[in-house]
């Protein structure tokens, strides 16, 4: 994946737009995985990771971690993006301390969380040498450890192809009526991200519309590919990409869809907090996270994107060069997030 195509896929923006430093201050060095850092962490053993990444990836994801290091226990704690730093605030405001490493789908949670002198620098080596300049914070707070499209999809049992949505004005026309899935931005920083990009490319009428086909509203980006998968609904009418690749992998008769008008792209940052009750842990957590094997793993295993330069994209799915993406811009979301939420729930009534 190359720096030309990150940029056209709007990643650009994850940093260029939101994480300018008002310090000024220099990136740290970058963090290397030692001996010295091993042992430090299993002395510490354990590690608590907040994530919005489905549960079998971060299930996925820790056990390769805890093969590769033995002694240091991941403790998954899988919620959605909105419920995820909601929780940070209230346990910050307790005076309560659980979090190591957290990872969310909204990046203007890092941007406030940075501002709030929440965050710990741990720049990976991994990142500073392969991801490309612009996509990470200038000072290490944090980087993309994921991404994935918020997308269209389809039931093959239910729909034929020459008959299923290619666009997102298709999702209104009157035969999907109560046959659309979609997830709900209060609960999801993925979904959040791509309301804001949607209203903004192409206006809010379009949810007001969306809104009068009865949809089947979940909470969680993840969500809406598994009802699809069952047949619960024939249509998903946004939702995370990657779960719907393993939906798919798995042998559920279900179909991705990249709208005409473009495909929210939704960036994860992951960081380190300055409160984490085991630092030398989560910094080797959060190196392991960048680096070539955990970040193909997330690609090859959890069906996610990767800004690695290293990594290779999975055979069969359609590269992200080949998709006109919508663009990422958290700096914009930060102030807008309330509205946001507001205003599809005038809509949807929820």
């Amino acid at each position: 994946m190359t720096s030309t195509r990150i940029f056209r896929a709007g990643a650009m923006a994850l940093i260029v737009a939101a994480g300018i430093s008002a310090s000024g201050a220099a990136a740290p060095a970058p963090s290397k995985i030692t001996p010295e850092l091993i042992s430090a962490a299993t002395k510490e053993g354990k590690i608590a990771f907040y994530t919005s990444v489905d549960v079998q990836v971060a299930e996925r994801l820790s056990k390769s971690f805890q093969a590769k290091f033995p002694g240091i226990t991941v403790q998954v704690e899988r919620s959605g993006s909105e419920r995820i730093f909601q929780r940070i605030g209230q346990e910050t405001t307790a005076h309560i301390y659980t979090a190591d490493v957290v990872n969310s789908s909204d990046a203007a949670h890092f941007i406030i969380w940075k501002r709030d002198d929440a965050l710990a620098p741990s720049l990976p080596e991994d990142v500073a040498q392969h991801f490309p300049a612009g996509t990470y914070d200038p000072e290490g707070f944090y980087a993309p450890w994921r991404a994935t499209l918020s997308v269209i999809g389809y039931n093959t049992a239910l729909v034929k192809p020459e008959e299923a949505p290619r666009s997102l004005a298709d999702l209104l026309d009157p035969k999907w009526t109560g046959k659309i899935v979609k997830a709900h931005p209060s609960y999801s920083g993925a979904i959040l991200t791509a309301t804001f990009q949607i209203s903004r490319d192409i206006g809010w009428d379009y949810f007001a519309k969306l809104a009068q086909q009865k949809v089947l509203q979940v909470q969680s980006a993840t969500e809406p590919a598994k009802k699809l998968a069952l047949g619960e609904r024939a249509i998903m009418g946004d939702g995370a990409e990657y779960v719907l690749f393993l939906e798919k992998e798995r042998g559920a008769p279900v179909e991705v869809v990249y709208a005409t008008e473009g495909t929210p792209m939704v960036i994860s940052p992951s960081a380190v907090l300055k409160t984490a009750p085991h630092p030398n842990a989560a910094r080797l957590f959060q190196d392991y996270l960048f680096t070539v094997e955990a970040q193909q793993l997330l690609v090859e295993a959890g069906g996610l994107r990767s800004l690695h330069d290293q990594v290779k994209e999975k055979p069969g799915r359609t590269p992200l060069s080949q998709i006109e993406l919508m663009k990422e811009d958290p700096a914009a979301v930060v102030d807008q997030v309330e509205e946001i939420k507001a205003r599809y729930a005038k809509y949807f009534g929820t």
